[in-house]
């Protein structure tokens, strides 16, 4: 059932979930590419404040069976999908992501965010957000800011408050399950997930192999479109052989 599945481009279903406060337009410049591949699905990690529950409302509304694609967040919310379903991942890809747990200075980090986003009106994402998720020579590149803080406008408050609420647990030990064919992508000039972080995951994870993008900060669909679509590409070709 899995070998049809991923081996038919009609039949094969590719369920793409986005980072913290992106949605479905990260993958514009890769979507025909993409739906080469098969048919598109997106995952809406906007109406839940935990990973667990983002993870259950992507299943409810998935299809049965599907290729995994989890970037940054969405990365974590891949990792609850194969503790809760794994039967019904063919194949999982993790994007510029990580296993790791929140630190305590980060969880303090976000309290101060929420408590302000509660008091004041959102409008978007710090200039320094934006710009420590690019590549340092695209950190003052206005078009690529501009598509990160559309997208995060169009989520807006509820989204961010719900989404920042979200804590992330120590998942290193529930990797070793995992028994798909897995990718793991790592950019090498990523300021929120490092490469130490990906080949943890690495170490951890039986069946996978991991792609180094240089010159690559956190945001790859934007950043590297092309090139990251040619990886997918290659490996879901060669998960048809596996």
């Amino acid at each position: 059932m899995a070998s049809t599945a991923i081996n038919n481009n009609d039949q094969r279903q590719l369920l793409l979930l986005p980072g913290f406060m992106l949605d479905q337009t990260l993958w514009d410049d890769m979507r025909d590419g993409l739906q080469q591949l098969g048919q598109l699905h997106f995952g809406d990690l906007g109406q839940d404040d935990s990973i667990s529950a983002m993870a259950t409302r992507v299943l409810q509304q998935a299809p049965p069976r599907f290729v995994l694609i989890g970037f940054s967040m969405g990365g974590y919310v891949a990792q609850a999908i194969m503790q809760q379903a794994p039967e019904r991942v063919i194949a999982l890809a993790l994007l510029n992501t990580s296993a790791r747990q929140q630190n305590p200075r980060e969880i303090a980090g976000n309290k101060v965010q929420l408590e302000l986003a509660k008091q004041v009106p959102f409008k978007g994402l710090t200039s320094r957000a934006l710009a420590s998720s690019l590549h340092p020579d695209l950190a003052h590149d206005r078009r690529l800011l501009d598509r990160l803080q559309a997208m995060a406008l169009r989520n807006g408050k509820e989204v961010f408050i719900r989404q920042l609420s979200a804590l992330r647990s120590d998942g290193y030990a529930e990797l070793q399950k995992i028994q798909c064919p897995t990718l793991i992508v790592a950019s090498s000039n990523d300021q929120l997930s490092s490469i130490a972080e990906a080949q943890q995951m690495l170490d951890q994870i039986p069946t996978a192999h991991m792609v180094t993008i240089e010159n690559c900060g956190h945001m790859t669909p934007l950043e590297k479109p092309a090139e990251l679509m040619q990886i997918l590409a290659d490996w879901i070709a060669g998960a048809d052989q596996r």
